[in-house]
């Protein structure tokens, strides 16, 4: 009998959730949790480990959050780059920008030319940018997730909803025709303060292999997207998020 694609996906981002907020799972524990044999858990972690997410181990996995390898490490930080500088071009002279726990949308800092842009993020990685004389930068504060090195929780939260942004920058684990989600459930709600809070055009940086994927927790619904930026070739599923209403800038990489 084929299974459902649905209950595969089920089973797999309930994985990645058990993996952000244990680090590291056993195949033996997930196969009595969710009451499959160890050899479907070895192969559901086989596909998260293919997609970038989980690295394995014997007997189990870990999260991962840079899924880079030696071999395409060159390439993708190319794409990454190429994308932030393609979304910079959309920051204006005094714009005030929000930018989540991205390292694409991070990067869009680097790129900036425009006068007097205030960033406000929640992503820890900004202390380790060469600084840009253009920007000023205000980090939201919080609680600290070592995992995805980011500021979450209440704190940042309360910040955040002190301030408003002319423009929104945001990348994803996933987006398709529905929104953007992600596999860390403490950034829904930064995400969300985020859009809520953006008084102009939201724009979404995703690579190629976030296209047509989607994650345990929906942190952004596709009425909030005004712009996709991406490297991905027109498929259906950009056709779909296009007739939602959000603009597909796509760039050659």
């Amino acid at each position: 009998m084929k299974i459902n694609k649905k209950i595969i996906n089920a089973r797999r981002n309930k994985i990645l959730s058990e993996i952000q907020t244990h680090n590291e799972v056993w195949v033996n524990e997930l196969s009595k949790q969710l009451n499959v044999s160890p050899l479907t858990i070895r192969r559901d972690l086989q596909f998260l480990e293919e997609d970038g997410f989980v690295e394995r181990f014997y007997g189990g996995a870990r999260f991962k959050e840079n899924k880079n390898t030696d071999n395409n490490e060159i390439y993708e930080d190319n794409i990454i780059h190429s994308l932030a500088k393609c979304a910079a071009n959309y920051i204006e002279d005094n714009d005030t920008i929000f930018i989540n726990s991205s390292k694409t949308a991070l990067y869009v800092i680097q790129y900036i030319n425009s006068k007097n842009v205030t960033v406000i993020t929640n992503n820890c990685k900004i202390f380790l940018l060469k600084s840009n004389p253009n920007v000023s930068i205000f980090a939201t504060g919080g609680e600290f997730n070592p995992i995805k090195k980011s500021f979450t929780g209440e704190f940042a939260l309360r910040n955040l909803n002190k301030v408003s942004a002319t423009k929104c920058f945001l990348g994803c684990s996933g987006i398709n025709s529905n929104g953007i989600t992600t596999v860390v459930p403490q950034e829904v709600a930064i995400n969300e303060c985020m859009l809520e809070r953006c008084i102009g055009d939201v724009f979404i940086i995703a690579d190629s292999s976030k296209i047509g994927r989607e994650y345990s927790f929906l942190s952004g619904s596709i009425k909030k997207i005004n712009t996709l930026i991406t490297n991905a070739p027109i498929s259906e599923e950009l056709i779909n998020i296009q007739k939602r209403g959000v603009k597909v800038v796509q760039i050659n990489t």
